[in-house]
């Protein structure tokens, strides 16, 4: 962690890149909370710079761009850096990037990731030795490839790990900064920017990323939540409704019971579509073939596969990937140029 501005004298300089397609609520989450310190303050403990390949602004997921921005590979002394990614995060691996990353890591420049920011930190090789979280849609594929052995990827909120900050998407990045902030300037401070933002609780380095069904269920349900459970670390061999009734040690009425009274449909179908979505997982952010796909989430065929996957997404996994293969192909031949936000004459982005 960073020394704290106050100790300093000076602001922490915090640098955002964001690349293509990057999440907008994500970066911003992680921006307001450094705002609005400087503002319950009245001091400059923070500044930040956004950056992009060109200097550019780069239009984010919902088509949305902000300015103004720097090409990422300027000069700046930064206190940390983070990467702020979203949709076709491989295809925002460029050479430059990896390369400023490396170059930010040998003068042992604090770095970090928003949603699947994490996964160019690992392309870069900057997360090697390290723990650290992605997006939850990407950490499935990313265990699959074991593209990356030297890095442990978690379903954390986020993680802290020595000089590396990596964070999940959506509002998380808003925990995250918090926390840096609790650290660098008090816990005070930290609650104070949390009320500001009606976020009654500053969660930790301990919460996961997706609401558990433990929430969706209560917590009178263990055999209920035992078996998901299950289910879920047995998606290559699954079990059988016997031996998953064995597992949780009640009998198949009852297991049957208990999916149809809490979640509306029954263990078979549960696991089923719990395969189909991992494999849609799959099919969209590794380059596995489908037969490897079908066999990594337990169907025994290419063709029992296809005919689930269509039934359940209404397309065979075939046109899925054609689908995907042809957005990425439209946005690479779309114009380089996008819209900028105005900004109104005499108004301070700080303020």
């Amino acid at each position: 962690m960073k020394s704290s501005p106050y100790q300093t004298g000076r602001p922490c300089r915090i640098g955002f890149i964001q690349v293509p397609g990057y999440s907008a609520i994500s970066s911003f989450c992680a921006i307001e909370p450094l705002r609005m310190a400087n503002q319950l303050t009245e001091r400059q403990l923070y500044e930040w710079q956004l950056l992009t390949a060109d200097g550019q602004p780069a239009e984010a997921s919902n088509g949305l761009s902000t300015s103004p921005a720097r090409v990422f590979d300027c000069d700046d002394e930064f206190d940390m850096v983070f990467v702020c990614a979203g949709v076709r995060v491989k295809q925002a691996c460029d050479r430059r990037l990896i390369n400023w990353l490396q170059h930010l890591a040998r003068r042992h420049v604090p770095l970090g990731g928003l949603c699947t920011g994490p996964y160019i930190l690992a392309r870069a090789g900057v997360l090697d030795g390290y723990r650290c979280t992605v997006h939850w849609e990407h950490i499935s594929s990313i265990n699959e490839e074991t593209e990356f052995p030297n890095t442990l990827f978690s379903s954390k909120l986020f993680v802290i790990d020595r000089d590396r900050y990596t964070c999940s998407g959506g509002v998380a990045p808003l925990d995250l900064m918090l926390n840096i902030i609790k650290e660098q300037c008090g816990s005070e401070l930290a609650a104070s920017v949390s009320e500001e933002f009606i976020h009654d609780r500053i969660r930790g380095v301990g919460d996961s990323q997706r609401v558990p069904l433990r929430a969706r269920v209560g917590p009178g349900q263990p055999k209920l939540l035992e078996a998901v459970a299950l289910m879920e670390a047995n998606i290559e061999e699954p079990l059988t409704l016997s031996e998953l009734a064995h597992y949780v040690n009640i009998s198949r009425r009852q297991l049957e019971r208990l999916f149809r009274a809490h979640l509306d449909r029954s263990p078979t179908r549960y696991y089923l579509e719990l395969r189909l979505k991992r494999a849609r997982e799959f099919l969209l952010q590794t380059s596995m073939s489908i037969l490897d796909v079908a066999l990594a989430c337990g169907f025994s065929s290419s063709p029992h596969f296809s005919k689930c996957y269509h039934d359940y997404y209404d397309m065979p996994p075939s046109q899925e990937r054609r689908r995907q293969a042809t957005q990425i192909r439209l946005t690479a031949l779309a114009p380089t140029t996008v819209p900028t936000t105005q900004r109104t004459p005499g108004h301070d982005p700080k303020l």
